[in-house]
């Protein structure tokens, strides 16, 4: 079943898949080195993330999420648009500007990705983008806005975005790190945003009361990384989850997703699904209707903000 993200035009469905594990070779999902088990050949990377999204479609799974900086994540999607012959009417894509992925294939790169949250960069990656998506490019998302980045408050930027969005595409922001929720602020302040991206987590929870006020204001909510990197599933570091998912014949990724679908402002929860199998896995979670009991024993599990992004700066690739 489809929902408008926001008060735009966008069907979207309440779980959506991101591609920041599919389109390269390195991430920092715990346990992604595995889940290519050893086919990291682009040939081979196509071939996997083609599965995803044919078993996310067929599962009814209708927006995913893209950026340029996830290697070959649009070139994928791109190609399985084409090939399933699936048109702007069939799904929704979003995708984001602002970081240059220079790993070259390797996932022993220095660096990975490179930011640069510039107009200059904007013009040249909607090129790109929409050279790979054509017109299935409906929200087009300024990735990892922060505070310090200036971005928000950027003539240039926001000229720029003022005539992509006055074209008729859909416009975004996510957010990053432990000051999430004055980001999104500020972006409320600024106006001339559609949409907000931002990570919420059963360890990670500040941004919630922003998003809800975002909400309110008619903003489309996107959840990222709400297994926090795979720390919330079965490879993870957090037992308190495994008891609880245990209890209730879960599984720890499944019951951490509920946990998210169960906030009121989130529109669409993305599963950073490598495999097929992690995605079905995931899905459970629309099946699922945690109780107050149940939710009250999660409120025991977070972490300082400051610590959470601490620890996931931490977390090397692959």
């Amino acid at each position: 079943m489809t929902r408008t993200l926001g008060t735009t035009d966008l069907e979207v469905t309440s779980i959506g898949l991101g591609l920041a594990a599919l389109g390269r070779p390195g991430y920092i999902n715990l346990g992604h080195a595995s889940d290519l088990e050893g086919h990291t050949d682009v040939a081979s990377m196509e071939r996997g993330a083609h599965a995803v999204l044919d078993a996310a479609y067929e599962h009814g799974v209708r927006y995913f999420d893209a950026a340029r900086s996830y290697g070959r994540a649009e070139a994928f999607l791109g190609s399985w648009l084409e090939q399933r012959g699936l048109g702007p009417d069939d799904v929704t894509v979003g995708s984001k500007w602002g970081y240059t992925y220079t790993a070259d294939w390797r996932v022993d790169a220095e660096v990975h990705e490179v930011k640069d949250l510039s107009a200059a960069t904007l013009e040249r990656q909607l090129d790109e983008s929409q050279e790979l998506l054509g017109n299935h490019l409906r929200l087009y998302q300024i990735h990892s806005a922060t505070l310090d980045s200036g971005v928000l408050d950027d003539p240039e930027v926001s000229f720029e975005l003022a005539k992509l969005r006055a074209s008729g595409m859909a416009i975004g922001f996510t957010v990053t790190g432990p000051r999430q929720a004055e980001t999104i602020e500020r972006a409320l302040e600024v106006g001339g945003f559609d949409a907000v991206q931002a990570t919420w987590n059963l360890l990670e929870r500040s941004a919630g009361p922003a998003l809800a006020t975002a909400h309110a204001e008619g903003m489309g909510v996107i959840v990222k990384e709400a297994l926090a990197n795979g720390r919330l599933t079965t490879r993870g570091d957090v037992p308190e989850l495994a008891a609880v998912a245990r209890s209730t014949g879960s599984t720890p990724d499944a019951l951490a997703l509920a946990a998210v679908l169960a906030q009121p402002w989130a529109d669409v929860v993305l599963s950073g699904a490598a495999t097929v199998e992690e995605l079905e896995s995931n899905l459970v979670a629309r099946m699922l209707e945690p109780g107050p009991d149940v939710l009250d024993a999660l409120d025991a599990i977070g972490e300082d903000p400051d610590m959470y992004w601490e620890k996931r700066s931490e977390l090397p690739w692959n």
